[in-house]
């Protein structure tokens, strides 16, 4: 299974103006896709911290989405960034400043230095075509990473995702099928539930099972535990979340729990 990081960079992030909903949203498209999330970094648009992780991320992960600073203002830097970590020129990408130019002659409008800054690209760069704004992304490989530099608006960074990214991802690797079960138990503490989790672990090693407390632990506990499996065949992930909530879902009574719901979805989906 390829590894991947997000880095999501933005002042705004890290000061708490915006919330950080591109790196669940990401997170969570790539793991659907097979892909193995190892960090959600948010990191600042300065330039000794971005360019240390991206290297960081060049050295561990096999696909980097990196997230804001692709815009024309003097703080959006995403792509000197990349340049500088990586070792190549910051250079005019003549197909990235064909659709900035075109967005802004649709408009009537001319393309000035601002402008223009937006097809500035590491050396070798492919733009990523942007249906929504006017910010082209990057795809940049080197080595057997690939990095792909997306805005930061929620709006634009997901429909460059669909339309040019997951069309990436899906060639690297076949997608497998990766499905989440969900069992809801009322009336258990998590410390109590806690070796039953563990067991359930033993019987499926490559399940990620985790609790999350939805009550108080002592006076009203609710568990929703989720155990996400991945196979190239969904009956095959089907049959292991069956076995295993089973396995949770009948410890959890024997305990004195009640349980409120079983169902088994994709990851992110409503139950199914």
């Amino acid at each position: 299974m390829k590894t991947a990081w997000i880095i999501n960079f933005g002042n705004e992030l890290l000061i708490g103006r915006i919330v950080n909903t591109n790196g669940s949203w990401l997170a969570r498209e790539l793991t659907i896709r097979g892909y193995n999330v190892r960090r959600i970094i948010v990191a600042p648009d300065e330039e000794p911290d971005a360019v240390e992780v991206l290297r960081e991320a060049a050295e561990n992960a096999d696909i980097i989405i990196c997230t804001g600073g692709l815009g024309p203002t003097h703080d959006d830097r995403t792509a000197e960034f990349l340049a500088k970590a990586t070792g190549r020129r910051l250079v005019l990408n003549e197909d990235a400043k064909r659709m900035v130019e075109e967005k802004y002659a649709a408009k009537g409008l001319p393309l000035t230095d601002e402008r223009l800054k937006m097809a500035m690209m590491p050396e070798g760069s492919r733009p990523i075509p942007n249906p929504v704004g006017t910010a082209p992304g990057i795809h940049l490989v080197t080595g057997s990473t690939q990095f792909f530099c997306l805005p930061g608006v929620p709006r634009e960074m997901e429909a460059m995702f669909n339309e040019y990214v997951s069309r990436v991802l899906e060639s690297i690797q076949k997608p497998p099928c990766i499905l989440e079960a969900s069992v809801v138990i009322r009336g258990v503490p998590e410390s109590t539930l806690a070796p039953v989790l563990k067991k359930a672990v033993r019987e499926c090693s490559r399940c990620y099972v985790k609790s999350h407390p939805k009550g108080h632990e002592l006076e009203q506990p609710v568990l929703d535990v989720r155990v996400l499996y991945s196979a190239p065949d969904c009956n095959e992930t089907r049959r292991v979340l069956e076995r295993v909530s089973s396995l949770i879902a009948t410890e959890a009574e024997q305990l004195g729990g009640v349980i409120l719901e079983r169902s088994i979805q994709r990851p992110g989906e409503k139950s199914v």
